[in-house]
């Protein structure tokens, strides 16, 4: 099977530019102006998603993009301060230079999305509910991890351990229910653990696209609840090399974190470098500090490609390696957290940086082969990609771990976009991957095991003058070995062979009924095979305080799910509303059921009773949704507003699910003044009501409602070299005393976070 990927990733790599030779190279030219009184914008940005083709206009507003194919159709994006951001679709094989007219509004999303569809597609023709968060909010939102900064999105949430892990939450579906996409590929790092975050780069996500809802049809298994979808930096114009230097300090828990990114092009050839730095000591609240509660990370990451008229291949790689303390045990009766010999840690002692035991050692390699290949009349999409996860964690011992983890994961993604055929745009696809994991410490959690599973999709796109609808049919196939383990004569897992197979469906549209407000409608099912911890696990796994027994008898999970959304864009206001409902067969939890404990002894002999939590299946309803209103009375001013709602049913007990974000409301107003010398510069007050969350499981416990206070001052300062920006951003400024629902601490009676206060800067060079 390994060798059949490697064959894979040489036969791409040699015959993308055979295949293409001969390809016609063309040049496309535009003018960028303002709709009003047609003066040139010169400094647009203008963008080609499907060939990574980007050039920015000249002083009169006119733009270039070479070494292009000479024919086909595209979507090219436009964006320029200021000004709404225009997505038009542009052929090719037309000679006549393309006049793009902007019009001025304090709105500038990304119109143009990639994740959802086959190819890119501009956002109002998607049927699927797609946010887009772009770099800026994603720096300025003081997040200590990729998951954090994109929490406060509505529909989204966390499973947060401290400050280093978060695990994304869409519309109260997780885990294995939510896939990550990272240069392309789905992420594959062991990711079914309360305890185990994404290992993604913070600095490198120059973009999020986040896809609420069933995914299955484009993605397989493990898109049931939705797709994170991690976007790196646009590849500068040809003949452009620049870099820049991120910066930025956070007062709770002394978190440190630099970045520093260099890229370029040379006549198609592209390239991109990147070394990351973050560490941190124990969070804390009011007075008191988390001990042994600290992470640090060093990440490095890159990518070598081409970009030529055939299209473009981009080989990217990346080394992601954090530590990450544990905490066993909450604080006492008095607030203090205590050492093995029964003292007081002291805030000093709490403090330090160097982790304590235990702690987690996760190193995660990542390489892909990204291609979009002009073949024919159509377009050949490919991701291969391979992942190493060595996930240990350290208990008794600094230097012989415990729990010993290690994953490899071949994956492929193979699209063909046929020719525009009129207003049809048709594309099918195969999809696979092989894992292989395995044991190499002497405690034990989940079994050895390896995993095969292929997937293949047909998707037709039917445009119209305003609006577009789509439907997709999909089946997949995986099986999954789990292997026998007998350690020092006790049975620690029995083997089992399990198959698994669905066939998707998806029907949506999107149509803009009257101008600027478009509504959107979606009927999809998901399908979700069990992980392994959920069919095999049998052990204590640190930091979840908590007993875990798998089922190797449970089913696959399926889904259908409906959406209905209608958005509405002016210049001084837009409106969001969307609502859904979906029911999920055999849907899969783990619940600690009439009180039931087991004695647990580690390699000291000390013992304790931790609670047994089981793996089972019932049918599910969740249904909810979410609202946002932005208004813009005067240019430099805003009032953003955000509701979102999950409920949850246990249809069989006709009891709450357990693990549901409770309703919140986010409002926020920010000021853009224009100061003579800066740029995008702004004053901004937020505050976050969580609602009480009095609905929940009998092994859970109800959390009351709190209410959160935010800020952020930020300027950028013009230079030769780019914007220099600083900001600074305050989170939790009345340092409010709380426990989040879905915190992994809240059982342990550790509050989240108290106040932070994050200062940054970024620095442009070259």
């Amino acid at each position: 099977m390994r060798r059949i990927y490697l064959l894979l990733y040489i036969t791409l790599c040699v015959l993308s530019p055979v295949l293409t030779f001969g390809t016609e190279i063309a040049e496309f030219r535009g003018k960028v102006v303002d709709a009003s009184n047609q003066a040139p914008l010169a400094g647009a940005t203008i963008y080609i998603t499907d060939l990574k083709a980007v050039t920015v206009t000249n002083s009169q507003g006119e733009f270039v993009l070479k070494n292009i194919p000479a024919k086909g159709r595209f979507f090219l994006e436009v964006r320029f301060i200021g000004y709404k951001t225009q997505a038009v679709s542009i052929d090719l094989a037309n000679d006549e230079s393309l006049v793009i007219k902007m019009y001025p509004s304090v709105i500038e999303s990304a119109e143009v999305v990639i994740t959802g569809t086959p190819f890119s597609s501009n956002n109002k023709t998607n049927s699927l509910s797609v946010v887009t968060v772009g770099k800026t909010k994603l720096s300025h939102s003081g997040g200590t991890n990729l998951i954090d900064a994109i929490a406060r999105i509505p529909g989204v949430s966390q499973v947060n351990t401290g400050g280093a892990i978060s695990k994304p939450i869409i519309r109260g579906l997780g885990y294995n229910r939510v896939l990550t996409m990272v240069d392309g590929a789905r992420e594959e790092a062991q990711q079914w653990g309360d305890e185990h975050g994404i290992e993604v780069d913070q600095f490198s996500a120059a973009r999020i696209e986040i896809l609420k809802g069933p995914a299955s049809l484009l993605y397989g298994s493990d898109a049931l609840g939705g797709v994170i979808n991690v976007i790196d930096d646009l590849v500068p114009a040809p003949g452009v090399h620049n870099g820049t230097f991120t910066s930025f300090y956070s007062t709770n828990n002394g978190l440190m974190g630099t970045s520093l990114m260099l890229h370029g092009n040379d006549a198609g050839f592209v390239y991109r470098g990147r070394a990351s730095y973050k560490n941190a000591y124990g969070f804390g609240y009011k007075d008191t500090t988390v001990p042994n509660s600290g992470f640090n990370e060093l990440n490095f990451n890159g990518m070598l490609g081409l970009n030529k008229s055939w299209g473009y291949s981009h080989l990217t790689f990346s080394r992601f390696q954090t530590n990450i303390g544990l905490v066993e045990e909450g604080p006492n009766e008095q607030g203090s957290y205590l050492d093995e010999d029964g003292e007081v840690i002291s805030q000093s002692q709490a403090k330090r940086r160097r982790l304590g035991l235990p702690f987690q050692d996760i190193t995660h390699y990542r390489t892909a082969l990204n291609s979009n290949v002009i073949l024919g009349k159509g377009q050949l999409k490919t991701v291969f990609a391979f992942q190493s996860n060595l996930r240990k964690e350290f208990e008794e011992s600094l230097a012989e771990p415990g729990l010993d983890l290690s994953l490899k994961s071949y994956t492929y993604d193979v699209k063909y976009n046929f020719s525009d055929l009129g207003n049809w745009q048709p594309a099918i696809g195969i999809q696979g991957m092989y894992q292989d994991n395995v044991n190499r410490g002497e405690e034990f959690l989940i079994p050895d095991y390896d995993s095969h599973n292929i997937g293949a999709f047909v998707y037709l796109k039917r445009s119209f003058e305003k609006g577009a609808v789509n439907a997709g049919l999909r089946y997949d196939y995986k099986r999954i070995n789990g292997k026998d383990l007998n350690f020092e004569g006790t049975q620690v897992f029995t083997g089992f062979n399990n198959d698994f197979s669905n066939l998707s469906g998806s029907l949506g549209f999107a149509f803009e009924v009257a101008k600027d407000l478009v509504l959107k409608g979606n009927a999809g099912s998901g399908f979700r095979a069990p992980n392994i911890a959920e069919l095999g696990a049998n052990g204590k796994h640190e930091g979840t305080f908590r007993y875990e027994i798998g089922n190797a008898n449970l089913k696959q999970e399926t889904s259908l799910q409906f959406d209905l959304g209608l958005e509405y864009t002016a210049e001084s206001i837009t409106f969001g509303l969307n609502a859904y409902a979906n029911r999920i067969f055999n849907y899969i939890y783990p619940g600690n059921f009439n009180e039931e404990t087991i004695p647990y002894e580690d390699e000291e002999g000390s013992s304790e009773l931790l609670p047994v939590y089981r793996y089972v299946q019932t049918k599910a309803d969740l249904f909810g949704g979410e609202a946002a209103v932005d208004f813009h009375p005067i240019k430099s001013l805003h009032f953003e507003n955000s509701f979102s709602y999950t409920r949850g049913l246990n249809r069989a007990t006709d009891a709450p699910l357990p693990f549901i974000p409770a309703a919140t409301l986010n409002n926020e107003i920010r000021f853009e003044p224009s100061i003579k010398g800066l740029a995008d510069t702004y004053v901004r007050v937020g505050v976050t009501n969580t609602f009480k969350q009095a609905r929940f499981d009998s092994f859970e416990t109800q959390t009351s409602g709190y209410t959160l206070l935010d800020a952020g001052i930020g300027t950028s300062i013009s230079t030769k070299r780019g914007l220099f920006n600083v900001w600074i951003t305050g989170q939790n400024l009345l340092n409010k005393v709380y426990y989040n629902h879905l915190s992994r601490y809240k059982s342990a009676g550790i509050y989240n976070p108290g106040r932070n206060i994050t200062f940054g800067m970024s620095v442009p060079f070259l």
